[in-house]
């Protein structure tokens, strides 16, 4: 029997292994049983899907199982990025919505994430009572068939186990569009004609992901030149992780090298469901998450004139709280799950948040990750300024001095070793790494090292995946590397033999 539990950002599990339509339909029951006992019979909510295999069907599974816990359901009339789901729960005024998709994962997986009211992931009470909900189904299941004087039909089984004949009438769910809402919402927010007045050459890698043809659609129509790399479905992903990190951006960063003539160009890779970005300048060089939240906040301040606190996840490196010092703006930070960011944006009206892993989030429009939004905003800010990506950071870091990173994604052979590394560290912490005194322990989500010249390392659990990442932050490259190799040199110590591959 699956484990279903909800990581940082909704439940994923393999296709056909854990992710099955019996688990889809369980979920999405006990998701329908916690917005009935929260919002009341009748609550309206929506279903979406990106373009992993099965998606499209296992929405229509989802939408059923919600259909008949009684709530009043629509189901997304096409694949679409999370972002338009999660603004369509705002735009429509609904209780939430159920998102088939696994994000960033590998093509083999799927999954099943919640958007609330606010347009933001479920918090974790929400997820809680979800969990719990599945484990009372399970177990009236398990004594309805324990009851029964003769073993069960198989079709029996599957109707004691989600209470209810499989299968509903389509007419009994709505379709619904949430693109076209979206996109115009998104060219409300920026100076659109000044963007496509301004001659920037656009390349858009989708990584073969649901953001495909809508934003480069609306960039084209305002009159930019638009390159789009894997712009096709394939539930394979062409054998691409759809994951905007280094080393699965290859051919955005080749291509932005081979790109000539005059003019501002730019590159923006979005992952699988397109909720997170990867910006890469006009020599080919990726814009790490910390340099493009910091971009982002001295465009918002300085431009746009705008102010407010400023949101980061723990693992998000010390450039942003350069520029927020220099703007002269409060910084709040969280646990690693834009959920926490979410909430933390709402609890401090604040005006930017952001994460490592490339999510970001701007007050005015929803607390939640939007790249669309981010490579606009990024645009918005070549147009203005009239400068290209790579001189706009360059002017960063020459106030605030070179900060360079980089990340190591180490796959174990089980959980449990994932776990064991990180619960060793936090709870022995060495005194100095590589011949520098460690001044700092931060055990708010994994555990991150501070040392006395300012760089730090940090490891810690994916919450989806037997993986340890391990992230480091120095002043050069060549710092950032040794920082790397001793957390991998100390995982791979930790866990026990062979546990890497």
């Amino acid at each position: 029997m699956t484990d279903i539990r909800f990581g940082t950002d909704g439940w994923r599990g393999v296709i056909a292994d854990e992710l099955t339509f019996a688990n889809v339909r369980l979920v999405a029951r006990a998701i329908g049983r916690r917005v009935r006992a929260e919002a009341g019979d009748g609550a309206a909510i929506l279903v979406g899907y990106d373009t992993r295999f099965l998606s499209r069907e296992f929405a229509q599974a989802a939408a059923e199982s919600l259909a008949h816990e009684g709530l009043s359901v629509a189901l997304s009339s096409r694949f679409a990025p999370t972002p338009a789901f999660s603004y369509a729960v705002v735009d429509r005024r609904v209780f939430g919505a159920v998102v088939i998709t696994a994000s960033h994962n590998p093509p083999e997986y799927s999954g099943v994430k919640f958007k609330s009211s606010f347009g933001g992931s479920a918090p974790v009470s929400f997820t809680r009572a979800v969990e719990e909900e599945i484990r009372a189904i399970r177990a009236t299941s398990r004594e309805a068939s324990a009851s029964s004087a003769e073993p069960p039909r198989a079709v029996d089984a599957l109707h004691s186990a989600f209470g209810y004949p499989l299968g509903v009438p389509h007419s009994a769910i709505e379709s619904f569009d949430p693109v076209e809402p979206w996109l115009n919402r998104l060219e409300q927010f920026v100076d659109m004609a000044r963007i496509g007045a301004s001659g920037i050459r656009v390349i858009l890698d989708v990584m073969y992901g649901s953001g495909q043809g809508l934003l480069a659609g609306r960039l084209r129509s305002a009159g930019c030149e638009v390159e789009e790399l894997h712009a096709e479905i394939n539930p394979a992903f062409g054998g691409l992780h759809p994951e905007p990190i280094p080393k699965y951006l290859g051919a955005l960063m080749a291509r932005m090298r081979e790109a000539s003539g005059s003019g501002l160009r730019v590159g923006f890779a979005f992952d699988g469901d397109s909720d997170r970005i990867a910006p890469v300048d006009e020599t080919g060089r990726l814009i790490t998450p910390h340099e493009t939240l910091a971009l982002l906040l001295r465009h918002l301040v300085r431009n746009r004139k705008m102010g407010g606190a400023v949101v980061r996840s723990v693992n998000i490196g010390r450039m942003v709280d350069a520029e927020a010092a220099t703007l002269g703006l409060p910084l709040v930070v969280t646990p690693i799950g834009f959920k926490f960011i979410a909430e933390a944006m709402q609890e401090h009206d604040a005006l930017i948040g952001g994460e490592e892993s490339g999510g970001f989030a701007i007050r005015g429009y929803i607390p939640e990750r939007d790249s669309a939004l981010i490579a606009l905003l990024l645009l918005e800010c070549m147009a203005m300024t009239g400068k290209s990506l790579g001189m706009l950071v360059g002017e960063l870091e020459r106030q605030h001095g070179p900060h360079r990173y980089g990340r190591v994604d180490l796959r174990l052979s089980s959980l449990e070793q994932r776990d064991r590394v990180v619960t060793g560290i936090r709870t022995n912490p060495p005194p100095a790494i590589t011949g520098r005194r460690v001044d700092g322990v931060e055990r708010m989500d994994g555990v991150r090292l501070d040392r006395e010249d300012k760089s730090w390392v940090m490891l810690r659990a994916s919450g989806t995946e037997p993986l340890l990442r391990i992230y480091a932050e120095a002043g050069s490259e060549a710092d950032v590397e040794t920082l790397l190799s001793w957390g991998r040199a100390l995982a791979v110590e930790t866990a026990s033999p062979n546990g890497c591959r």
